[in-house]
């Protein structure tokens, strides 16, 4: 039986991901993948001038830390460019929005809580 504690990302099968564009997500720690209950870690490849449509999520906290690439994130009324070893928080209800700007991919772990698992209800247009 495989174990539930360690995951290889090139195991994980990719989805894109609704409100996105020229995103491929892999949910690394979630309930399905490793049975966590408080958060999930999903890690993200994002194209150049793709990403995020402006979105919030209901009662669902999600940080985002870039390992390749660089990016344009807004949130709360404000907006910065990331670059790899950067973290963003996006609170609760707050409406964002992430845009890769490098010619690479960036490269992202996104960690939600609680498990957001790609929920419609959890998503504010």
């Amino acid at each position: 039986m495989k174990s539930r504690y360690f995951v290889r990302l090139s195991e994980v099968p990719g989805y894109h991901p609704a409100n996105h564009e020229g995103t491929t997500n892999r949910r690394l720690i979630s309930p399905d993948t490793t049975g966590a209950k408080h958060f999930e870690v999903v890690h993200g490849t994002i194209e150049k001038n793709q990403g995020a449509l402006p979105h919030a999520h209901p009662g669902l906290e999600q940080a985002c830390y870039i390992l390749t690439g660089r990016a344009i994130a807004e949130v709360g009324g404000e907006k910065q460019e990331m670059m790899a070893g950067d973290a963003v928080f996006f609170p609760a209800d707050v409406p964002h929005v992430f845009t890769a700007i490098s010619d690479e991919p960036v490269q992202l772990l996104v960690i939600y809580s609680p498990p957001y698992g790609e929920d419609p209800a959890k998503v504010v247009r």
